[in-house]
């Protein structure tokens, strides 16, 4: 026993580690699926995204590779799994993309945003994580449940691109080099195929944010995997909520950790990866914003802002819980298990934000 609790300790460390490393990276090279929608959106600029398009590919194929040394096995995780719930994808992706884009940012976006001394990101935190645990456990999740996950297709293999192949009759290492060879190279060449995207922020962003999900994957995957539990007599992967393989994702762990600190004093709560890489985002942050004093206190501007921030909290929540993940626990983590379900998520946030500031945009515009 004494073991498991110090490979628990081991992970929970290790995900600081890596959440630190993203907040930091993230913040010094302004990493934002958000802003690079806004900056396609609004003026036609694409760097962002090829650097989002570059963490992807590198979580992808980095992935991929974990696959092949036998170190990770991605049926393990919440994302490949052979039920494909496509209604909780689309109207939780799109909940999702509304929401990130009226309180300014997405989950990981809020996490940089409260290292750097952003009150406002600190009203979408404590929001975002009632909603979401809301989603997990309470009133949301009964109509998640009965409404939206109940719409579902049931195939006879993994959802991942990767299964489909193998069902064609392709042997699965054939068909997992294929996928992420075809999908995560064409993604990195897209990425670098423009002379701006090759500047230094991108390549730095890109390469180490999807390196960070490869990171988490390893850790929570490979050390954390415990083939006998001494209590269970199970397989199980220590130090998770899921009680499965996790990488980087940031809306339920925000519930979680509102949840810990709400019952301390329960010995059963306990700091989990999540909810450790969580902590380490603000802590990469806010090194970042100290070291570079950036550091600063901002609040709102107005009743309206407020508001519009509590309401793109409480539906960031309830749309990364039905949808499985954010613009990080599905745009990337999910994407590098090449599942069919982020793929529709992530769509669907990308058009929920884009229709929404669009709306802003006209807005704004007939106000003036």
């Amino acid at each position: 026993m004494e073991e498991t609790l110090v490979s628990a300790s081991t992970i929970v460390w290790l995900a600081f580690v890596i959440g630190t490393v993203f907040g930091l990276v993230a913040s010094r090279t302004n990493f934002c699926t958000m802003g690079a929608v806004s900056d396609i959106v609004n003026m036609g600029d694409w760097s962002r995204m090829r650097m989002w398009a570059l963490a992807v590919a590198v979580a992808i194929l980095g992935t991929a590779a974990l696959q092949y040394a036998g170190v990770f096995d991605a049926s393990k995780s919440i994302y490949t799994g052979s039920r494909l719930a496509w209604l909780s994808h689309i109207v939780g992706g799109l909940a999702f993309g509304v929401g990130m884009t009226l309180a300014s940012g997405c989950g990981s976006k809020t996490l940089i945003r409260i290292g750097g001394g952003n009150l406002k990101s600190l009203i979408v935190f404590v929001f975002l994580g009632i909603s979401a645990y809301m989603t997990l456990r309470g009133l949301f999740g009964v109509w998640r449940v009965r409404y939206l996950d109940s719409v579902a297709t049931d195939l006879t293999h993994g959802q991942d691109i990767p299964s489909f192949i193998s069902a064609a009759g392709v042997d699965a290492p054939t068909a997992l080099a294929l996928a992420a060879g075809v999908i995560g190279g064409a993604l990195l060449i897209w990425a670098l195929a423009n002379r701006e995207a090759r500047q230094a922020d991108v390549l730095l962003g890109g390469a180490v944010i999807g390196a960070t999900v490869v990171a988490a994957w390893y850790v929570s995957g490979h050390i954390g995997y415990v083939a006998e539990h001494p209590e269970t007599l199970e397989e199980a992967f220590i130090g998770t909520n899921s009680g499965r393989a996790e990488s980087l994702t940031f809306v339920a762990p925000m519930a979680f950790t509102l949840e810990l600190l709400m019952l301390w004093s329960d010995s059963s709560r306990v700091v989990t990866f999540g909810i450790a890489s969580a902590l380490g985002v603000i802590a990469g942050a806010a090194l970042h914003a100290v070291v570079t004093r950036s550091f600063r206190i901002e609040g709102f501007r107005d009743a309206p802002d407020l508001v519009r921030h509590m309401i793109g909290g409480i539906l960031m929540g309830f749309g990364g819980v039905t949808a499985l993940g954010c613009t990080i626990g599905q745009g990337i983590t999910g994407l590098s298990t090449l599942a069919l379900g982020s793929i529709i998520t992530t769509a669907a946030i990308i058009a929920g934000s884009a229709v929404t500031m669009k709306i802003q945009y006209w807005m704004m515009m007939r106000e003036a």
